[in-house]
């Protein structure tokens, strides 16, 4: 421990004698500073012990001492040697009355007793106590990597906890706890999930200090890994400030957790390309063959129904933010799922279907929703983005080509319609006639209806309605004439005036679709 007021007051070669303050020489001392001026205060930073012979000071002025002795208490000094035999014999009772009124400790420094041995006792205990603590470092760094190597990352995080005597959490890059040292530490981790995520959020490295949950101890945050984004984050949980032999084996235990995380990172890689394989297989119809690539990296994923989810984005951010969210799920979960980025603008995940990773991309996708109804009603974030995710239909191995259409389609769709997530389900139970919103198909409807509407604009008639009638009622004269309110052979008459003005035939099925899907166009523009 670094040296303090009583074991300088202890030190049999010094003789020094307290003459105020008893109660507060437990304080360390940070340094020793010689001055004799009325006023060293701007030249103090805090912490040390001020010697002086009170060369220029009026020593037995109470007022004077007074002013002294407020001012070096204001500045963080921590004592004041005042030598005897030198200007005065003895402490003058004006200093010794103010320094405990102040509670300001004062030393008797002997004649004898050089001003340059106190220092020289302060620099040789502190010279100690960072030995011991750079000592104490080294011996932490050892153990902390012998259980790194031994144990993995639940030895080291029991070691950095006994070394600090408090409490360590290793959190995955979505925020969520990994592990835990001591066991009984796993909720009061739990409950920093939101200042990990807070923390996630700022460059590289990043750490920050926050209160423990409800106040019962002090915890440190530090992100671990090299690139951009933060690959992991470690909390250290301690009842106060971290010493310097702590702070050594918290930096010590982030240098190997850093390396942990960059080599899974290399691992995790290799992977990437092995799903690719297993991916580009499924798809070119070789289900056997990915399976056999596959092995048991992805459990039961390729046996049971799955699904294809598909993203694109012009940002890559929302891409990482996806592929975070539905590979943390499935960690925690222990479910297997496949992600493969196919460069930096598209995503592809096979995922089981039913399970946590689907619901995640769920998840995710309303998120961004919600983002994006923000920055349309002017509540502009700054995080908005062009994320669209199509997810297919539950298939499985041998039907993995046709899901992959089923999510692009899916995909297209919601680009279409300003959607972040639509499900290829959704689209075979609703109605096409969202799909009739493109503008080529209402250019198409418009040039297909102009001349009907250009006729009708003349007042010669009502070709428009009585065609919508006619149609509706599946070419039923009587009804539709019925509808119109109208006679029958008048609706014939129109009949063939539609006709002759398109050079069509109502007989022809395809033309009759083709008039009723640009009707019902025109409606849904309108």
């Amino acid at each position: 421990m670094p040296p303090t007021l009583a074991s300088l007051v202890h030190h049999s070669a010094l003789k020094l004698t307290v003459r105020a303050g008893e109660d507060r020489l437990d304080v360390p001392v940070r340094w020793v500073h010689a001055s004799e001026l009325a006023d060293p205060v701007p030249y103090m930073e805090g912490g040390e012990l001020l010697l002086i012979t009170a060369l220029k000071l009026d020593a037995e002025d109470p007022k004077a001492m007074r002013r002294y002795v407020k001012r070096l208490v204001g500045a963080g000094v921590v004592g004041l040697g005042f030598a005897v035999g030198v200007n005065y014999d003895e402490i003058p009772q004006a200093l010794v009355d103010t320094a405990g009124e102040e509670g300001l400790p004062l030393l008797e420094v002997p004649r004898r007793t050089p001003f340059i041995a106190i220092s020289k006792a302060v620099s040789a205990a502190i010279a100690a106590d960072q030995y011991r603590s750079v000592t104490a470092g080294f011996a932490a760094q050892r153990e902390l990597t012998k259980q790194a190597l031994t144990d993995g990352p639940e030895g080291l995080l029991a070691a950095l906890a006994a070394q600090v005597d408090g409490w360590a959490a290793l959190y995955d890059a979505s925020g969520a706890v990994v592990a835990t040292a001591p066991e009984w530490a796993g909720r009061r981790a739990a409950r920093l999930t939101a200042d990990v995520e807070r923390l996630r959020d700022r460059p590289a490295p990043a750490s920050s200090v926050v209160g423990g949950p409800d106040n019962e101890d002090r915890v440190e945050l530090h992100t671990l890994g090299t690139g951009r984004r933060p690959r992991a984050a470690l909390a250290v949980g301690t009842a106060a400030a971290l010493g310097t032999a702590e702070r050594y084996a918290v930096h010590s235990a982030i240098a190997l957790l850093t390396l942990t995380t960059e080599r899974s990172r290399s691992l995790q890689a290799a992977h990437e390309r092995i799903g690719a394989a297993v991916l580009r297989l499924l798809l070119a119809g070789h289900p056997d063959h990915a399976r056999a690539v596959a092995g048991n990296l992805y459990g039961g994923l390729l046996d049971a129904p799955f699904r294809i989810i598909v993203g694109e984005s012009a940002d890559g951010d929302p891409l990482d933010g996806l592929a975070e969210a539905v590979e943390s799920a499935a960690a925690r979960s222990g479910e297997a799922v496949l992600v493969v980025a196919e460069g930096p603008e598209r995503l592809v995940v096979l995922a089981v279907d039913g399970g946590v990773a689907v619901e995640a991309c769920g998840e995710y996708a309303a998120t961004r929703e919600a983002e994006r109804a923000s920055s349309t009603a002017g509540e502009h974030t700054g995080d908005e983005s062009e994320l669209v995710v199509g997810l297919s239909a539950p298939a499985g191995p041998i039907a993995a080509a046709g899901a992959y259409k089923q999510a692009e389609q899916a995909l297209s769709v919601a680009r279409r319609r300003g959607r972040v997530l639509v499900e290829h389900e959704q689209l075979a139970a609703g109605s096409v006639l969202p799909l009739l919103a493109d503008d080529a198909v209402r250019a198409f409807a418009d040039g297909l209806l102009r001349p009907l509407a250009e006729h009708d604009a003349t007042g010669r008639g009502d070709l428009v309605a009585s065609l919508r009638a006619w149609l509706s009622r599946h070419g039923q004269w009587d009804a539709a004439a019925a509808d119109l309110g109208v006679h029958r052979h008048t609706l014939r008459y129109r009949m063939r005036r539609v006709e002759e003005i398109l050079g069509r035939s109502l007989d022809d099925p395809d033309v009759r679709m083709e008039l009723w899907l640009a009707l019902k166009a025109t409606a849904a523009a309108e």
